[in-house]
Order: C-alpha cells, then sequence, then structure tokens
C-alpha cells in the first residue's frame, strides 16, 4: 500500500477504524472474525489502526490489543479517551464525556493495559467536554506525552476555532470528523485550520455508514440497535430521498473502473496527502475492496460530476439528531 506522513509516523494511506468489530452497528463480531479481518488489514499491508475507550466499551481495545500484540512493532496504533462507558448502579454502562484532566490520565492507564502496550501513538480527545476548557484536557493529555504514556495528541469532532486553541497548548498531530462525499463540514473551516497548522486529517466513516457501498442498505434490516436508525440521514422520508443518488454514483464508479465504495474512498484521497481516510467493516472481503481503492485514479472531470451529485445541497437530512449534535463542537463548521 501507499504511504502517507502522520506527524512521525508513515502509514498506510488507508487505515483501519476497528469500531465496527466491536460498537455502534449491532452485535459484537465473534473474537475469531474480529482476529481475521484485523489480521487480514495487517497483511494486506495497513498500519494505522484506530479504536478508543468507548468502543463496546473497552472491549474494542482489548480485542485489539489480544490480536495485534505479538506485531506491535509493524503498525501505528490510535485510540481515544474523553468518552468511554461508565457503571451506573444498577450495574449498567452508559456513555458519559467527561474531559476531566484525572479521567483522561485513569483512561489512559486502563487503554494502555486492554492494548497490551507500553506506549499508545496518537490518543486522541474524542469529544470535547464542553465543562471543561480544551487547554486542561490537552494539557493532561501532554502530561502524558512527557511521561511516554503517548506520543502524539489528537481531537476528535472539534471546530477550527477549538483546534487553534488545543494547538496552543501541545501541537495536535490529527484531527479526526466525519468527512464523506456526503457529509462535507469539515470544508466549511476545519480542513483549512488543519492545514495551516499541519495538522493530518482523518477521516471517519468516510463510506457514509454504507450507504457508498455496493449494497444497499435495507433499513428494515438494521439490528435494532444500529446507530444509523436514529440518524435523520436514514430515517424513511429522508432516506427514499437519498436513494435516488446511488444510480448515477454507481454509474459513475463503472466508468473509473471501481467499485462504489473504492470511489468514495478514491476521492477522499484525491483531497490531498494529509487525507488519511479510516474505514471500518466487519469482513474481510469489503475489506480488501476498500484497500484497492488507494489504486484508483480519478479524472478532475470525474470528481467535479462526483461532487455535484452528492454534496450538503443534495443530500437529504442531518447526520446526528439533536442529541448527538449537542454533543459535538459544531461552531467551528460554521
Amino acid at each position: 500500500m501507499k504511504h502517507r506522513q502522520l506527524g512521525p509516523f508513515s502509514v498506510s494511506a488507508i487505515g483501519l477504524g476497528c469500531m465496527n468489530l466491536s460498537h455502534a452497528y449491532g452485535p459484537p463480531v465473534s473474537f475469531e472474525q474480529g482476529e481475521r479481518v484485523l489480521l487480514a488489514a495487517l497483511d494486506a499491508g495497513v498500519t494505522f489502526f484506530d479504536t478508543a475507550a468507548l468502543y463496546g466499551f473497552g472491549n474494542n481495545e482489548t480485542l485489539v490489543g489480544q490480536v495485534l500484540k505479538p506485531h506491535r512493532r509493524r503498525f501505528t496504533l490510535a485510540s481515544k479517551c474523553g468518552m468511554q462507558g461508565v457503571e451506573q448502579a444498577n450495574g449498567q454502562k452508559v456513555r458519559v464525556i467527561d474531559g476531566r484532566p484525572d479521567t483522561l490520565r485513569k483512561t489512559c492507564e486502563d487503554a494502555l493495559k486492554r492494548l497490551q502496550t507500553d506506549v499508545i501513538d496518537l490518543y486522541y480527545l474524542h469529544r470535547w467536554d464542553k465543562s471543561v476548557p480544551i487547554e486542561e484536557s490537552v494539557g493532561a493529555l501532554s502530561d502524558l506525552v512527557r511521561a511516554g504514556k503517548i506520543q502524539t495528541i489528537g481531537l476528535s469532532e472539534v471546530s477550527a476555532q477549538t483546534l487553534r486553541k488545543a494547538h496552543a497548548v501541545h501541537p495536535i498531530t490529527a484531527l479526526q470528523t466525519e468527512y464523506s462525499l456526503w457529509t462535507r463540514n469539515p470544508e466549511i473551516a476545519v480542513l483549512k485550520a488543519c492545514r495551516e497548522l499541519g495538522v493530518t486529517f482523518v477521516p471517519f466513516s468516510p463510506l457514509g455508514r454504507g450507504f457508498l457501498c455496493d449494497q444497499t442498505l435495507d433499513l428494515n434490516a438494521l439490528d435494532a440497535k444500529d446507530i444509523r436508525r436514529s440518524m435523520p440521514r436514514f430515517a424513511p422520508d429522508h432516506y427514499a430521498s437519498n436513494l435516488r443518488l446511488l444510480p448515477a454514483y454507481r454509474a459513475l464508479a463503472k466508468e473509473a473502473g471501481c467499485s462504489p465504495a473504492q470511489l468514495a474512498l478514491a476521492w477522499l484521497l484525491h483531497q490531498g496527502d494529509d487525507m488519511i481516510p479510516i474505514p471500518g467493516t466487519t469482513s474481510v472481503e469489503h475489506l480488501l475492496d476498500d484497500l484497492g481503492a488507494d489504486q484508483v485514479m480519478l479524472s478532475a472531470d470525474l470528481m467535479d460530476r462526483l461532487e455535484t451529485l452528492i454534496n450538503q445541497q443534495t443530500v437529504s437530512g442531518d447526520r446526528y439528531n439533536a442529541q448527538a449534535n449537542s454533543e459535538v463542537d459544531t461552531e467551528a463548521f460554521a
């Protein structure tokens, strides 16, 4: 695979988002299937793996640690803090955003144990806890760098303004947020700020949460706890409108000589060498198809037609519901 620079690390141009294996789109896969996907990615040349304390409430970090520990020197490891599962009085865990320094330090120590490693290469603040100044949270992560627990710092779902405040405390290596043909928010201000500061951009959900793939999603077949059930774009009326985009989109993929998923990833890769998408999957077949995107070349004309077809004006529905929108730093998208 081709490589790109991520701060001090040279990594595969396409990484692997590990969330799908344990979280968000239905029941977690078996250990054996998770192992197959992770090792297939490694064997195919992926050298950038992304997980988080939140995913499976720690179980995803445990899976990644158990499977990839023997190969630790072969890849760059990213994880996240600031949003995790917290056990309640009834024994159930709930998702909590907590950016207090003591919490971040504790989350990191727990992550190191689950990941079975001495150091995390890139550690993101998963969400900015708006009750804690960003300078305090990043300051705590800076302390972790000095302590040798993590090597570099990242941010997720923050505005350009928040990125600049954080970068003034400690250099930010990467910023991660949703970005794809059908989610273009970062183009408003965040991408410009990243490039001014030399911050690598890591798009998550680069395949539109499965919308931009080969198979048309059957909403009725989604698991009861699939997060897409709460996303406006997948509500019946919005989804019906969005489905009208797919025939022309798939025709463009055919013209480019690639799969629809490869077309979506290739579009991102063509945005600049500072772009490292992290698609996720539970299927080795889909994984290998995704990774083929780094060989796809797109003409300027085809890029223009793609962007005219699918953009913030042609996609129906918000990416998050009101509750989820309240938890992200949306001001810098404006």
